[in-house]
């Protein structure tokens, strides 16, 4: 019995030493694979546009200089009436700009003017109020 049991042991010993092994073969990991390169995606072509109509079929190259011509004559004139207003606007801006500095100059001497009257009148209550106390005063005094 104790020789079965020493031989049983030993048994388990290697099995476990074995197992111990085995596992550490399989967990030992192997060099990295190297992952498969990817397809390039075909790239997505622009559809080509249809070519533009005619935008005035049936008229002539003299008739389409001509219209064009007018059209640019127009747009000139155009151009110089707006041109015109903004030079009209500037001026007016300037003017209105010349009127409100002038009016804002009329305001502060209008209130420097009331400022002063103000002062005269408060100058002349004093002295109205003396005068009164003067006149009540000097009968008792006499007295």
């Amino acid at each position: 019995m104790k020789t079965s049991l020493i031989f049983g042991m030993i048994a388990l010993l290697a099995s476990v030493g074995f197992l111990q092994t085995t596992f550490a073969i399989e967990t030992d990991p192997g060099p990295p694979q190297i992952p498969e390169p990817s397809p390039v995606p075909e790239p997505i072509r622009m559809p080509n546009p249809p070519p533009a109509p005619d935008p005035f079929p049936g008229e002539s190259d003299s008739d389409k200089v001509k219209r064009l011509t007018e059209e640019n004559d127009n747009l000139k004139q155009q151009n110089n009436n707006l041109q015109s207003q903004i030079s009209s606007l500037k001026n007016e801006k300037s003017r209105l700009q010349t009127e409100i500095s002038e009016l804002s100059n009329s305001i502060r001497n209008l209130k420097e003017i009331t400022l002063e009257q103000i002062r005269v009148i408060l100058e002349l209550a004093n002295q109205l109020k003396e005068t009164v106390f003067e006149k009540i005063s000097s009968p008792t005094m006499q007295l």
